[in-house]
């Protein structure tokens, strides 16, 4: 993906901005004196790098750091450290990382709301019962797909393709759970479409009385229900947050079997995100409404 000077400066401005306000946050509660040699690269730098490697297309990050950044941009990051340093600084950057995605990067809620699970595989399936590195934190779960082992993200996007919330679980996790956390729904109102594996009675009462409106598919023993021809039509736009899990994981590279830890792991599906937070052009359709006054029979 081509990115613009302007676009990498942004990014970092963005960052940055948060990063000293952050700064100012963390120093007015520590407990004794700062260090005194401070690192080569700041926070908001080796942040910027993470981001920047979900955009520019590169499948690991060291042939990125390595063979890009140290070669092609020298006058944006001048005071380079070596990439066994910049792994290690890339772990002390995760948090501040995830509280920029939570505090800068989702959208605002307009009334309608799609969800969906998308699996993270960590190894080929042939390797599952090799597999060390998440022993006993991933889990073997099931898609649409077939089987996987490795994690689930559940994704809640409005209709202009922003993210809402989100929530990383095992894969062997209901898709339905995420939903009964008050964190992960806190943000939503209105009209939240779903596929047919969100059906639960119990779940739509519950979130029913949150303020949110659960849409679901129907299978072939149920019942049909009464529903506008406008949630129909949302119903069958889906398509928009399989669109953003496609993208996260072929243009982001959310998803890939190198992972040597779980920290890894964490950085590099956040820096996924914020990346997706920065595309220009999201996947999005066009609502709208018109108020005709006729009167509707039933």
């Amino acid at each position: 993906m081509a990115i613009s000077q302007d676009k990498i400066t942004e990014i970092f401005f963005n960052i940055d901005e948060f990063c000293q306000q952050l700064d100012q946050l963390i120093e007015a509660s520590s407990i004794g004196n700062p260090p005194k040699r401070k690192p080569k690269m700041s926070h908001s730098e080796i942040m910027t790098i993470m981001v920047l490697f979900h955009l520019k297309g590169f499948r690991d990050m060291k042939t990125f750091y390595n063979s890009y950044v140290l070669v092609h941009m020298k006058s944006e990051f001048p005071e380079t450290v070596s990439y066994n340093r910049f792994t290690e600084l890339m772990q002390k950057a995760c948090l501040p990382l995830v509280l920029f995605l939570k505090h800068c990067c989702m959208g605002e809620g307009t009334g309608i709301a799609f969800i969906d699970s998308t699996p993270i595989r960590v190894c080929k399936n042939k390797r599952i019962f090799n597999h060390k590195t998440f022993d006993g934190i991933a889990a073997k779960g099931k898609s649409t797909m077939g089987w996987f082992y490795g994690f689930k993200l559940h994704l809640v996007v409005n209709d202009r393709g922003e993210l809402l919330s989100f929530m990383i679980t095992p894969g062997n996790v209901d898709d339905r759970e995420p939903l009964k956390n008050e964190s992960f729904i806190n943000s939503l109102q209105g009209k939240l479409f779903a596929d047919k594996g969100y059906i639960s009675k119990t779940l739509s009462e519950l979130l029913f009385g949150n303020g949110i409106h659960l849409f679901t598919g129907i299978r072939r023993n149920m019942k049909n229900c009464l529903m506008s021809f406008n949630d129909k039509i949302l119903l069958r736009k889906r398509s928009v947050i399989e669109t953003i899990n496609d993208q996260l994981k072929n243009i982001c590279q959310v998803e890939h079997s190198r992972h040597r830890s779980f920290g890894n792991f964490i950085s590099n599906l956040v820096a996924g995100l914020v990346a997706y937070s920065f595309f220009e052009k999201k996947p999005s359709i066009k609502f709208e409404t018109e108020n005709t006054g006729q009167m509707a029979i039933f």
